[in-house]
């Protein structure tokens, strides 16, 4: 049946399209090149490799930060919208240019942090390197709602 054939070979088309669109919108962080990357927010070059973060939308769009401060301030009050972003990343202290989930991370606070614009924010994957850091730090320890939070009222 002539019909058939066709509704299958369109079932295909369309199959295919949608899998080939959605291989075309993968959300994927990219590393971050020191040196060459600049800031999203304030343009400056990223250089402090202990440092640094990085938004990714849904759609795979990729926005690179140098520090968390310039970060949060596009996370708060940017043009893409918080529903939008599907992935939040920080640079670990402890293991330089290593991307992790902000929101699994640990955070010292202290004015003894010097990053990149003055957040005085170092962020670690495991909660033993911000310990270990903080005794020589004494800064306070936080987590990534504390840290959004704290950032958005001017730390």
């Amino acid at each position: 049946n002539p019909t058939v054939k066709k509704e299958n070979n369109m079932n295909k088309l369309i199959l295919f399209l949608v899998i080939i669109g959605l291989s075309a919108c993968s959300v994927q962080p990219e590393p971050l090149r020191f040196g060459e990357d600049g800031c999203h927010a304030c343009k400056m070059k990223l250089m402090d490799n202990k440092f640094g973060a990085e938004l990714v939308t849904k759609k795979g769009k990729v926005y690179k930060f140098d520090d968390i401060n310039c970060m949060l301030n596009f996370y708060n009050y940017g043009s893409e919208s918080k529903d939008n972003i599907a992935l939040t990343l920080i640079i670990d202290f402890s293991q330089p240019e290593m991307l992790i989930d902000a929101s699994k991370a640990f955070f010292i606070h202290s004015e003894n942090i010097k990053s990149p614009m003055a957040s005085n924010i170092a962020a670690f994957e495991n909660k033993a390197d911000a310990e270990k850091m903080n005794n020589e730090w004494n800064g306070k320890i936080l987590r990534w709602e504390e840290v959004e939070k704290s950032i958005v009222n001017g730390h």
